[in-house]
């Protein structure tokens, strides 16, 4: 059930990264974002665990996963203007 739940989280966390991130190259599209936000809840989950602000059995919360689809989408769009230019 926690991996299901760190699916809705990013799905919601993706769409919010979205809005608070601004930018010219952050991905176009609903699907694409969702994607990037559901990774960013994963990483999220795994950073916390892996610094011990959550145990084994926790994901990370939503304030948490935006943090992580923030970062995520940071890096996308650092990716994308390098290999366009």
């Amino acid at each position: 059930m926690s991996i299901i739940w760190t699916i809705i989280i990013g799905f919601v966390a993706g769409v919010v990264a979205k809005l608070v991130t601004p930018g010219t190259n952050e991905p176009s599209g609903f699907i694409l974002t969702t994607v990037l936000g559901i990774v960013g809840a994963f990483l999220a989950t795994w950073l916390g665990q892996a610094l011990g602000w959550y145990s084994a059995d926790q994901s990370a919360g939503f304030i948490g996963a935006i943090v992580g689809a923030v970062i995520v989408l940071v890096v996308w769009g650092a990716l994308q203007g390098r290999s366009r230019t």
